[in-house]
Order: structure tokens, then sequence, then C-alpha cells
């Protein structure tokens, strides 16, 4: 009896799962430790504000124009090379940062650097998924997402403590060692060879692009949340400005603390039951967020919006990817996650683009108000996507 159950749940904490999460977790801290005082650093250069802004949009640019190649090649050079090559791009840009004498040479430094991240970081994602048993693929990708939930509550803080106390100098090298460790981590998974598509007399088979198609709809989907994403981290703070609250940051806090706690719940659920009662419930308490967050005028209500909102993306985001890998055969995992990671990409992108327009019309409130119809959207399209295939088995 021990034995069917152990040959029905596979072990998940392998040491090549522990080893990439880890991995994972350093190049994250690292990561987020720059994005409060990479725009600072730009400003002491005597950068104005097109400059700062131009710090996040060329990174997330660079990033999002990588990323369908970079799942193409995970494919067919390997995993490990393009992680490797990710890796060493991605530190070799920490490290110019230092020794930047212009903004223009950061913002030439950015373009790297989001190079760097969008193969680093897709490789990871098609990495793990390999690792992950496929009965348990809710349940890993949310214990994994954990990594960098973790690294987003706790990163930005230590990065402005230290850009405070000790300068950027600092800031950088320890950007710079966390980056180092987590490329010796990633020596340590055994990462298997890509995998080969079988020979198949269907001659379409041959013409497999950057993008993979059957990653269309839960990207599709992960969009309308992305988006909403963008207008959070791009205007939280000056909307906690307009609405008279001082720290902001008790939002990033409760948002990432409910992240945190909710991925590997969700994970599990979406394993046993499938992604209709996890998709559903946390579109609900996605909208809920982003409507008390709307009316906030309290340190209060801005943590229950925060609450509610990281239910909600706590939920969806890491069962979509697990959606998305279920859905294309091993050989095309790294074109699903580059196609997913793009999709991301460019929702917080449109976000900022998007719904700082929305603002500038009526107010950073309104603007959160309306962006709950984005969450219609998704369970428009969700809802449909279910009536439409409602005879057809698919796997959870």
């Amino acid at each position: 009896m021990s034995k069917s159950v152990a040959q029905a749940r596979p072990p998940l904490w392998t040491r090549d799962f522990f080893a990439t999460a880890l991995s994972n977790l350093f190049l994250f801290m690292g990561f987020q430790m720059l994005i409060p005082t990479l725009p600072v650093y730009v400003s002491n250069m005597g950068g104005d504000q097109t400059q700062v802004g131009l710090v996040i949009g060329i990174f997330t640019i660079s990033a999002l124009l990588i990323r369908p190649f970079a799942g193409k090649w995970l494919d067919t050079v390997g995993r490990r090379k393009i992680l490797l090559i990710g890796l060493v791009i991605y530190l070799l840009s920490v490290i110019g940062y230092y020794w930047a004498a212009a903004v223009a040479f950061v913002l030439l430094l950015r373009v790297v650097h989001g190079f760097g991240w969008g193969l680093t970081t897709t490789a990871y994602g098609t990495i793990v998924a390999d690792i992950i048993p496929a009965q348990r693929r809710g349940e890993g990708m949310g214990y994994y997402g954990l990594s960098s939930n973790l690294a987003m509550a706790l990163a930005p803080l230590l990065g402005i403590w230290l850009m405070e106390s000790y300068g950027f100098g600092l800031v950088f090298a320890i950007s710079t060692g966390l980056t180092v460790l987590a490329i010796l981590l990633s020596q340590l998974i055994k990462i298997a060879p890509p995998v080969r598509r079988e020979p198949t007399a269907d001659a379409s088979a041959g013409k497999e692009g950057l993008f993979e198609k059957k990653a269309f709809f839960p990207s599709f989907l992960v969009l309308f949340i992305a988006i909403s994403y963008g207008g959070i981290v791009s205007f939280i703070t000056l909307f906690a400005q307009e609405v008279g609250i001082a720290n902001v940051g008790w939002f990033f806090l409760a948002n990432a603390v409910m992240v945190m706690l909710v991925r590997p719940f969700a994970g599990v659920l979406f394993d046993r039951k499938g992604h209709q009662w996890i998709l559903w419930p946390g579109a609900l308490f996605t909208a809920a967020g982003l409507l008390l967050l709307s009316y906030t005028d309290s340190v209060g209500m801005l943590v229950a919006a925060a609450v509610c909102y990281g239910i909600g993306f706590g939920a969806i985001q890491p069962s979509l990817q697990a959606w998305t890998i279920n859905r294309v055969p091993p050989h095309r995992r790294g074109a699903a996650n580059g196609t997913y990671f793009s999709a991301f990409d460019l929702g917080i992108g449109a976000g900022a683009m998007l719904l700082g327009a929305v603002a500038k019309t009526t107010s950073y409130a309104g603007m959160y108000r309306l962006s709950v119809l984005l969450v219609v959207g998704y369970l428009i399209a969700y809802g449909v996507y279910l009536l439409r295939n409602r005879k057809r088995q698919e796997p959870a």
C-alpha cells in the first residue's frame, strides 16, 4: 500500500529542486535590491525624470524581446548552456553599474541586463518544470515561486538600507556576490539534455517557431492579471501620496506574505482538482483587492486590499504557469515558458503605460477601480474557454 502511495506522489523536494529554488532566490535577491536603488543612482548622476523612467522601461523591453528566443534556444541548444550564458551576461551588467560614469552608459547596461534577465529567468522556469513531477506540478510551481516572493519582500528593504547607510558601491557589490552564489548553485543542478521531438509524418511539426501555440491561452489570461499588477507596482507610491498614506511599504509586505502563504495550498488544489478550482476564486480575490485599493484611505484598508490581491495573484500566477507546462510536450517547454513570461512582461509594461494614461484623466483611485474591468475580461475569456471545451478532457 505504501509503495503504491509513493508511486502516486513522487518526491518533490529533491536536491535538484532545492538547488534550483535556492539559486533562483539568490538571483532574485540581487535583482530586487536594484529595483528601488538604481532610479536613485541615475537621479544622483543627473538623470531627469524621463531617464529615471527608462531605467525600468528599457530593461522590461529588452527582457521581453529576448524571451521568445530564449525559449527556442532552451529547447534546441540546451537548458544548462542558456542558463549559464544568461547568468554571466547578468553578472557582467551588475558589475558594470559600479563603473558607469554617465547616465547613457547605465541605460546601455540596462539593455544588456534585461537580456541576461530574460534568458536566466526563462531558463530557471523551464528547468524547474523538468524537475517537478507531473503529478505535483502545481504544488511544485507554488513552492518554487516562494523563492522569488521572499526576495520581493526582503531585498528592496535591504537595498534601500545599504544605499542610505553605506552607498551604492556596497549595493552593487552584494548584488554581484548574490549573483555569483546563484551561478555556483546552478552548477549543482542535474539538468537533462534537450528533449528531442519524436519523429512524425506531420509536415507541420517541423515548423515550430519561437512561440508555443498551446501556451497562448494561459498566457492571454496572465496578461490581464499582469496589466493590473503593472498598475500597482508603478503607481502605488503616488496613489498613497494622493490619499495621504505615509508608508506604502505595508502594502508590499502584506501582499508578499499572502502570496507566500497561498502558493503551496493553491498548487496542491490545482494538482488534485484542476485549474477551475483556482482560476475562478483567484480572480474574485484579485478584483476585491483592486476594488478595496480604489477606496483606500487608511493603512488598515491598504493592508486589507493587499491581502485580497495577494491571495488572488498568488493563486493565479503559478497555476497558469503550471497549466501552460501541462499543455505542451517536453520538447516545447522552453518555448512555452518564453511565451508565458513574454505575456507577463508585456502586461506589466502595458499596465504602466495604459493605466498611467487612465490615472491622468481620472485619478489613481479611479484607475484602480477601472482595473477591475481587467478581471472581468479575464473571467469572460476563461468562461468562454470552458464552455467551448466542456466536452474535451484536459490533464489537470
